[in-house]
């Protein structure tokens, strides 16, 4: 046998990926989060943060943070079953479920893990799942890791997921429906409720990722699930700390029996080092503090409408009709994108330019703050116009 390299397809990897415009950089921020960062001593509008209520700087936070560091230290040092759980996880879990308005709620390292364990925790090879098409990656690994029969229904088709349910349904012992509420890339939400009322006519569980729509939708930013008036129906609510609130980790929110499970089922919280003191201590905080200071959430839908109108305005494409903190435009082509993404940072704005195989078709993904003043929008309008001959569908 020829003496090859084991690892050469690496670079062969790659450069597919470059050759296909897939190839990414990284930006590194070099100041605080807020609605202007510092990129490569340049200061730039922010619009590429999913910290939407603009906590993740807040003074009560950081204090927050260092106070738990100095009473207990950094890690939590094991897994919660064996010696990492610690009395701010349990103060966490608590607030979580008051704010929800659920009987319970589990903590994990990360929103990702939390969709993972769960969804492979609830269905086994013996079961079936149903997920909407552009489900985040957490979802659509987590039903891979779980082994179900996985049937995919397009993007929020009610018609279509009600088709496959009526076809498969009976086929298999238990069912999941599985969505993102707010869609990360898309800026556009799941019919909950229509969702609901099917899986009740099939039997089935329900499990929606709330990640976006944290402190964004909903009485004291409670998420969708309140805003669509489905409060108190059964279904699994999955969310993380790491956008509207923050900090950092993840979690679940549902019955006392489902939360008793999961801590005996969950390979991802089970097997995982407990989430970091000072990230614990910051997401209690933030949790306190949205439901406390609702003016940020309607600055926040102050600045979408101000945002969406402008663009509008200005002649510029919308990838969804669905007002939203995510707000996507359009782009040619993969190779466009490309091109953009460093034209925009030294026009200076730093946004998401999203491409395949992360989304189906390339777009420029705007996130709005809180902390955005009418001035920043005004001018992202006005840079992002300059550049007009890029959007559009290819």
């Amino acid at each position: 046998m020829d003496n090859l390299d084991a690892y050469h397809w690496v670079t062969t990897a790659l450069d597919t990926l470059e050759r296909a415009h897939w190839k990414r950089s990284l930006k590194q921020v070099t100041s605080r989060s807020g609605a202007v960062v510092e990129i490569g001593a340049q200061n730039v509008l922010n619009f590429a943060s999913n910290d939407y209520l603009g906590l993740a700087s807040d003074p009560r936070l950081v204090q927050a943070a260092t106070r738990a560091m100095q009473d207990y230290g950094v890690g939590a040092t094991g897994s919660q079953l064996l010696s990492g759980h610690r009395a701010l996880h349990r103060k966490l879990e608590i607030g979580l479920a008051r704010w929800k308005r659920t009987e319970e709620a589990l903590v994990f390292s990360s929103g990702y893990g939390a969709c993972l364990g769960t969804v492979t925790a609830l269905v086994g090879s013996r079961d079936v799942i149903f997920q909407d098409q552009y489900n985040h990656s957490c979802l659509q690994q987590g039903a891979k890791l779980s082994q179900a029969q996985v049937y995919s229904y397009k993007h929020n088709d009610i018609q279509h997921l009600k088709e496959l349910l009526k076809q498969y349904r009976s086929q298999y012992r238990r069912c999941l429906i599985a969505t993102e509420t707010l869609f990360s890339m898309d800026g556009d939400c799941c019919p909950l409720a229509e969702i609901l009322d099917l899986a009740e006519q099939y039997n089935s569980m329900v499990l929606v990722d709330e990640a976006h729509a944290n402190g964004v939708f909903g009485h004291n930013g409670m998420g969708w699930v309140q805003a669509s008036n489905c409060q108190g129906r059964p279904l699994v609510q999955v969310g993380n700390l790491s956008k509207a609130l923050g900090s950092l980790g993840g979690y679940v929110a549902g019955s006392k029996v489902l939360i008793e499970y999961l801590r005996h089922r969950a390979p991802t919280w089970i097997y995982s080092t407990g989430l970091s003191i000072p990230d614990t201590a910051a997401a209690a905080m933030a949790v306190a503090i949205v439901q406390g200071e609702p003016q940020r959430q309607q600055q926040l839908w102050q600045n979408v409408h101000h945002l969406r109108e402008g663009l509008t305005q200005a002649g510029l494409p919308l990838l969804s009709p669905v007002p939203s903190p995510i707000v996507c435009l359009p782009l040619r082509s993969a190779a466009v994108a490309q091109e953009l993404e460093p034209a925009l940072l030294q026009a200076g704005v730093f946004a998401a330019v999203v491409r395949p195989p992360t989304v189906p078709t390339s777009r420029l993904r705007l996130s709005v703050m809180c902390t955005h003043t009418p001035a920043h929008i005004q001018e992202l309008v006005g840079i992002l116009a300059e550049f007009r001959e890029c959007y559009g569908h290819g």
